[in-house]
């Protein structure tokens, strides 16, 4: 084979891999919650945005715009002490929902929506259960 043929068509190919990677990267993880259809998107390994400032009342729609499951799970140690806990699966405590996604359950799956009120003013921390080691971890800010 030509040995010229031979390097552009694997330039070729590798340029257009890599521009379909970046397209498809971009349009998740730039923006990936547009109009109302959430507040907070998950794309692989982060909450976009990380820290969100929220009104008291207001609900707050995270969705998977992954392919990986995901979940929304609160710190139980990281929300005022009068606020309702938070978690995807319904879950009552942090116990309950670690427990739960080792045993799979809680996910939220691709395209998957979870909302939840807050009605307490102040910071809540919350994490995604399986990427919590890649820093996958939020902030809700609520004010007043």
């Amino acid at each position: 084979m030509n040995r010229r043929v031979y390097l552009a068509a694997v330039g070729t190919a590798a340029s257009a891999g890599l521009a379909g990677c970046s397209a498809v990267r971009s349009a998740f993880e730039d923006e990936p919650c547009s109009g109302d259809d959430c507040t907070i998107g998950m794309t692989r390994n982060e909450f976009l945005p990380d820290e969100y400032e929220a009104s008291i009342g207001e609900t707050v729609v995270w969705k998977n715009t992954s392919g990986a499951d995901h979940t929304v799970t609160a710190l139980e140690n990281h929300i005022p002490e009068d606020a309702e806990y938070f978690a995807t699966g319904g879950y009552e405590d942090e116990s309950t929902a670690r427990d739960a996604w080792d045993h799979n359950g809680g996910g939220l799956g691709p395209r998957d929506t979870f909302e939840h009120t807050f009605e307490v003013p102040g910071t809540y921390d919350y994490i995604c259960i399986p990427h919590v080691r890649a820093d996958m971890t939020g902030t809700i800010v609520v004010t007043e």
